[in-house]
């Protein structure tokens, strides 16, 4: 009698999580989006919860850092020490001014690239784990197809600087932002909103250049970017209530409105996709009351009832 209340209470509420939720049968809005492609994903599922182009090969500019991030948290140890070359010096864009001979732990350096988005220090990276930028990118390629069996991404340079031949798609980059957020040092990093930086070419307070951070509650990283041919990308990560959405936006025309379809996407995805705590007095009938159970109320198995939109696909469909 006890095996076959449980079996009917446990039925019970699989059945109001997954087919009585008001929301299940809700279709996809259509957002007033400026970005060109954008992704909404469950970041613990992989589930995509809206997605516009979100198939379609894009230049990532300087999100293109996650890749290397992780790679970097994977390949190496944080505390090695690093030997900036010449070459490092001389590196275009946002830098952290590395100079020539100085010497910087690997962790360093990926705090500079994720926080400060240092060019120069995806490039020390890329040096000193694979020897050059183009034998790291190699090693970047492989991660991404191999591993995580993305096809649709290729990577020319360990920073996102312009070249034809560097682009990824929006689904692509949430499900490598996925697997890098699994990694405790990464997400730690990403989520840092300040930090001293005393290097010999620089000494200051380095802040995060996204700043979903300071703009958004629950946001914790992860990455901005920007070269004139990609536009605005951005690709941020957000957890409310024990659900953790991740965003990425693909060639707005301006940061703000990057910020703004992340914003947008973001509260769609906490609204209609979310966890609803039960009400205390929300328990379900014991129609077979038993010494185990001798109440006629049974307090649920799950203390959260989940609200669940219905997701557009799951990465098993979109894979067949």
């Amino acid at each position: 009698m006890f095996l076959l209340a449980k079996i009917l209470v446990t039925a019970i509420i699989v059945y109001l999580l997954f087919y009585h939720s008001p929301l299940s049968s809700s279709a996809q809005e259509r957002l007033d989006l400026y970005s060109e492609s954008v992704l909404l994903m469950d970041g613990k599922n992989g589930e995509i919860i809206y997605k516009k182009q979100g198939e379609k090969q894009m230049y990532p500019a300087s999100i293109t850092k996650i890749v290397t991030g992780i790679l970097a948290l994977e390949m190496g140890k944080p505390q090695e020490q690093v030997i900036i070359s010449e070459e490092t010096t001389t590196i275009e864009g946002t830098r952290v001014y590395l100079l020539e001979d100085e010497v910087v732990s690997l962790e360093r350096l990926v705090q500079g690239l994720m926080i400060s988005s240092g060019n120069d220090a995806g490039h020390a990276i890329a040096e000193h784990l694979a020897g050059s930028e183009e034998d790291f990118s190699e090693k970047m390629n492989e991660f991404i197809r191999k591993r995580l069996d993305l096809q649709n991404t290729n990577f020319t340079n360990p920073h996102g600087l312009f070249n034809e031949n560097h682009y990824t798609t929006a689904y692509d980059m949430a499900e490598i932002t996925r697997y890098a957020l699994s990694n405790e040092d990464f997400r730690e990093i990403v989520a840092t909103k300040e930090m001293e930086w005393n290097g010999k070419g620089w000494e200051t307070t380095i802040f995060n250049h996204n700043r979903m951070l300071w703009n958004y509650d629950g946001a914790f990283g992860v990455k901005n970017g920007f070269v004139q041919r990609s536009g605005f990308t951005l690709v941020t990560a957000a957890e409310r209530n024990n659900r953790e959405l991740i965003v990425v936006v693909l060639n707005a025309g301006t940061a703000d409105q990057s910020y703004q379809d992340t914003i947008r996407l973001l509260d769609y995805g906490f609204k209609n996709y979310a966890q609803e705590e039960m009400k205390e007095k929300e328990f379900f009938l014991n129609t077979n009351p038993t010494p185990y159970y001798p109440n006629q109320l049974i307090e649920p198995l799950e203390k959260f009832r989940i609200l669940k939109l219905e997701v557009i696909e799951t990465r098993e469909e979109r894979m067949k």
